[in-house]
C-alpha cells in the first residue's frame, strides 16, 4: 500500500525542513508539501521528527564468545527496531581451519527468518591461509565488503602484524575495508597474569590489565601498517583521548582512516567496574570503560570529525549464568554489554539536548556516515527520492527512564539502568512496512532481509 507521511519535520545529515513523504513499493518516491495520492494510507507525523532509519555498524548478535553465546536475533532485532535502528551490520567469525564463507553461512542461518530488521555481515578473519586470501573476492561479490581483524584476545582471535598486512593488501585489491580491534594482546596477556598472581581477580582489574596505552599503541601500529599497504582502515570502539589523538594525526596526514566510538564510552566511567558483589562484572567490555577525561575527549572527537560513527557494539550477555562465569577470575567474564535499543535516545538526550551535537550531526553519526562507510548509501542512511523507505518518526519530547524491566533486549540487566531520556521513536518503517507503532513492535520476525553492500572503494568519493 502507498503511504504518505505528513506534517513532520525531515532531518537528514545535511538538511532540516518540513515536508511530506510518499512511499511506494518500499521506496521514497516523492518529497514535497501537501502531497496527495488517491488510495494512500496517511500517517500523521505532527510534532515529530522524520529521521532515516538508524544503522548500527557494530553488533554481535547470537554470537559465541568465552564459552557462551550472546542474546539472539529474535529479541535483539526487535529491540533495535523499537530503538529506531532498521539495519545492523553484524560480526560473523571465520571458524578456525574453515573458510570465510563457512562463518558467513553460519551467521546467515541464524539471522534468516529471525530478524525484525535488515542486516548485513562483516567477516572476522581468524585464520588467513593462502586459500582464504583467494576467497576475499568471492565474499565481496556476495555483498560482504568488510573484514575484521583482532589485535587482542591472544590464543583465540588475535592475529599477528604480518597477517594484518596481508589482510589489508588483499582487501585493498578488491575495494574492501578492514576493520580492526586495537589493543596489544601480548601486553594484555602479561598484565592479566600479573593481576591473577597478585590475587587481583575482581572486575575492576579487567580495566587495570587493559590500560589506555595498550589501545593507543595498537591504534598507532594498525594505522602504520595500513599506511605501508596504502589501504583504508576502520578502527572500532575507540575508548579514549590518546587513541583518538593518533587517529586525528593520521587524518591530518590525509590517510583514509575512519573510526567509531560507542554509547558506553560516552556515558559510563571506570567506576562502574568497582561496584561491589560482582556487580562490576556487568560493565566488563573491551576496551574497558575509562575515566571522565576520556569521555570529554570522545565528545570532542565526534564534534570535530575525528570519529565518524557511533556503533552500539551490542554484545549482550546475561548477568546470571554468563557474566558470572568470571566471578573468581575477571579473565573469564564474557566481554560486552547492551545498547542496541538505547543508542538513538541516549545520543539525543545526552548529545543533542546538552548542546554537544546538532540533530543533523546525530543523524550523520548514527545513520548516514555508517551507510556510506559500510557501502549502504544512498539506498540507506538518508531520506531522498529513490532511497529505501526506512523511516523513524521521533517524538522529541517523550520522556522515559531506561530499565531492564521495560527494555526489549533479552537480558536480565541493563548497562544504562536509571538513565533518564528525552526523545524516543514512536513509529518505525522498514522499506515502507510499519514495524513499530506507538513504541510497540508490530512487525514480524523475518521482515528483515540480508542486504548486499557495495565495496568500500566504490563509495569512497561519497565519504570524502
Amino acid at each position: 500500500m502507498k503511504k504518505i507521511i505528513k506534517n513532520g519535520k525531515i532531518i537528514t545529515s545535511s538538511d532540516s525542513y518540513e515536508a511530506d513523504l510518499l512511499i511506494e513499493n518500499g521506496k521514497v518516491v516523492q518529497i514535497g508539501r501537501q502531497l496527495e495520492e488517491a488510495g494512500a494510507q496517511v500517517v500523521d507525523a505532527t510534532g515529530k521528527l522524520i529521521l532515516p532509519g538508524m544503522i548500527d555498524e557494530h553488533t554481535h548478535i547470537e554470537s559465541p564468545f568465552g564459552g557462551t553465546v550472546t542474546a539472539p536475533w529474535k529479541t535483539e532485532s526487535v529491540a533495535a527496531a523499537i530503538g529506531g535502528t532498521t539495519t545492523v551490520v553484524d560480526f560473523a567469525l571465520q571458524p578456525k581451519g574453515k573458510k570465510l564463507m563457512d562463518g558467513i553461512d553460519r551467521w546467515k542461518q541464524r539471522a534468516e527468518g529471525s530478524s525484525a530488521i535488515d542486516y548485513g555481515f562483516h567477516i572476522g578473519v581468524t585464520d588467513l591461509r593462502d586459500d582464504v586470501i583467494k576467497e576475499i573476492p568471492t565474499i565481496v561479490k556476495e555483498g560482504i565488503p568488510t573484514l575484521k581483524v583482532f589485535m587482542a584476545y591472544k590464543d583465540d582471535l588475535m592475529i599477528d602484524d604480518a597477517t594484518m598486512y596481508k589482510t589489508l593488501a588483499a582487501a585493498k585489491d578488491e575495494g574492501a575495508l578492514v576493520m580492526v580491534h586495537c589493543e596489544n594482546g601480548d601486553l594484555i596477556n602479561l598484565l592479566q597474569k600479573q593481576c591473577i598472581e597478585n590475587n587481583q581477580t575482581d572486575p575492576f582489574y579487567h580495566a587495570v590489565s587493559r590500560p589506555i596505552e595498550v589501545e593507543t599503541e595498537a591504534t598507532y601500529r594498525a594505522i602504520s601498517i595500513a599506511e605501508i599497504v596504502g589501504a583504508p582502515l576502520f578502527i572500532v570502539h575507540v575508548s579514549g583521548y590518546e587513541p583518538a589523538e593518533v587517529i586525528r594525526a593520521a587524518k591530518a596526514k590525509g590517510l583514509p582512516i575512519y573510526a567509531e566510538t560507542c554509547p558506553h564510552y560516552l556515558l559510563l566511567t571506570i567506576d562502574e567496574l568497582k561496584k561491589s558483589n560482582f556487580e562490576g562484572g556487568k560493565y566488563v567490555c573491551s576496551p574497558p570503560l575509562r575515566e571522565q577525561r576520556h569521555i570529554d575527549a570522545l565528545w570532542n572527537a565526534l564534534k570535530d570529525g575525528t570519529l565518524e560513527a557511533i556503533g552500539s557494539d551490542h554484545c549482550a550477555f546475561n548477568f546470571k549464568g554468563q557474566k558470572e562465569l568470571g566471578k573468581e577470575d575477571f579473565r573469564k567474564i564474557p566481554n560486552g554489554g547492551n545498547g542496541i535499543e538505547h543508542r538513538l535516545t541516549l545520543l539525543h538526550t545526552y548529545g543533542v539536548l546538552e548542546g554537544k551535537l546538532s540533530l543533523n550531526k546525530m543523524v550523520e553519526l548514527l545513520s548516514t556516515a555508517p551507510a556510506k562507510v559500510m557501502g549502504l548509501f544512498p539506498e540507506k542512511g538518508t531520506i531522498a527520492v529513490g532511497s529505501d523507505a526506512d523511516i523513524v518518526l521521533f517524538d522529541p519530547n517523550k520522556e522515559q527512564t531506561i530499565s531492564q524491566t521495560t527494555s526489549h533486549q533479552g537480558l536480565d540487566y541493563d548497562m544504562f539502568e536509571g538513565f533518564k531520556t528525552k526523545g524516543a521513536p514512536t513509529d518505525v518503517f522498514l522499506r515502507g512496512k510499519q514495524i513499530v507503532s506507538n513504541g510497540k513492535f508490530v512487525g514480524q520476525l523475518g521482515d528483515g532481509q540480508f542486504v548486499r553492500r557495495s565495496p568500500f572503494g566504490y563509495c569512497y568519493d561519497t565519504i570524502k
